[in-house]
């Protein structure tokens, strides 16, 4: 029976979901991670002499996909933060947020526009805005180690979280002036804040309702406990979904949403976690694999701006505005640096990719996504290789961020 080249992804996803099952102890122990492996699995069986199948940038269901990872990620790890603790330490992510983020989204504008003469300050500033973004998930090793002091590891955990949604109405404010050449009044800030308080409101309602029927069923015992893990799972999704139809910020509903059920549903938040995570894990390997297959290949007509690009990136624009927006803070010269490095980019920045290349023009959207995706690739490498090593040396000899 003939199945179509579908399948033929399907077998090689399955495929490698199985053989790194089975070595996955091995290789993150060398610090191969699993980002790693499925970028260079997509990329070699979708390409070149050894590709078996066929999959095409922009082609359907991608970029949903890629989006609901990303939602699915956010709620499962907010739901593992402390309310309380984050209560009590909003400073800091609130620094990097509201002071490092515009910093970094302003440098590598600023950057684009000195490496890329030929684009428009306005793709520039997609660009700028689509790296700017973090990515918990890339430095696993650091966020879960436990010898890391858990100040340090909330900070990173909740900024990965909620900067993502503050970024998604920037990037496709810009998208739009880029296209029509528009002023700042195509969309009004009112819009953007107003998109973010909806996602607030409707993820901090879905997430205590949805914990607290599922803590009723559970002490009423009227909830099978296998479909109280997926029902969890539904939720983020439903978070993600139900206030992006409604006009708000589905990125920042789902991190609510997971910060408000873990807040509810403390007695039981790690067991019923546990299915959210695996199908995190899942859907992200995924995307990963799509992104070594259909993106990665953009490089190719990469140049020395795009590597120049990425590598700033990932160091003078992300560490530069940490290190002013920790000032005063106190952290010596270690925790700064840790705080600065690991800001890997991720999900949120393919998600951000792929916007670009539905709503820019042919050519404008072509180099975006090639200079995005060096930025990734880059960081998929360099962070999934230096998490665990850095979490080390830093858990093991730093004790003022305690």
């Amino acid at each position: 029976m003939e199945h179509g080249l579908n399948l033929a992804v399907v077998v090689a996803i399955a495929g490698g979901l199985v053989v790194w099952s089975v070595v996955a102890e091995r290789l993150e122990r060398w610090n191969v991670t699993a980002p790693i492996v499925f970028v260079a699995a997509g990329l070699l069986l979708a390409n070149g002499p050894t590709g078996v199948v066929d999959v095409r940038l922009g082609g359907p269901g991608i970029a949903e996909l890629a989006e609901i990872t990303l939602a699915v990620v956010l709620f499962g790890d907010a739901a593992r933060v402390s309310l309380a603790d984050v209560r009590h330490d909003l400073g800091l992510p609130s620094r990097l947020l509201f002071i490092g983020l515009p910093l970094t989204m302003l440098l590598g504008t600023v950057a684009a526009r000195l490496l890329f003469p030929s684009l428009s300050w306005w793709v520039c500033a997609v660009i700028g805005a689509a790296v700017a973004p973090t990515d918990a998930a890339l430095g696993a090793a650091i966020v879960n180690d436990e010898r890391v002091p858990a100040r340090i590891r909330r900070v990173l955990n909740v900024e990965s979280g909620l900067n993502d949604g503050i970024v998604t109405p920037f990037v496709k404010f810009f998208i739009v002036a880029a296209v029509i050449g528009t002023s700042l009044e195509t969309e009004s800030e009112g819009g953007a804040l107003a998109e973010l308080a909806i996602g607030v409101a409707g993820g901090a309602a879905i997430g205590v309702l949805g914990g607290w029927l599922m803590s009723r069923a559970r002490a009423a015992g009227i909830g099978a406990k296998s479909y109280r893990k997926v029902g969890v799972t539904a939720l983020a999704i439903l978070s993600y979904a139900a206030l992006v139809e409604i006009g708000g910020n589905g990125f920042v509903a789902a991190f609510v949403a997971g910060l408000a059920y873990g807040a509810v549903t403390t007695d039981e938040r790690d067991e019923s976690l546990e299915f959210t995570h695996q199908s995190a894990e899942l859907m992200s390997m995924i995307v990963w694999f799509f992104f070594g297959a259909v993106m990665v290949p953009t490089l190719q007509d990469a140049s020395w701006q795009e590597v120049l690009f990425a590598v700033g990136a990932l160091t003078v624009v992300r560490m530069v505005p940490v290190a002013v927006a920790l000032l005063g803070t106190g952290f010596d010269a270690a925790t700064v640096g840790v705080l600065g490095w690991f800001g890997p980019r991720g999900l949120a920045s393919v998600v951000f990719a792929l916007l670009a290349l539905e709503g820019l023009a042919p050519a404008d959207a072509q180099r975006a996504v090639t200079i995005i995706t060096a930025t990734v690739l880059m960081s998929v490498v360099a962070h999934g290789v230096s998490a665990g090593p850095i979490a080390a040396r830093y858990g093991a000899t730093v004790r003022s961020a305690r």
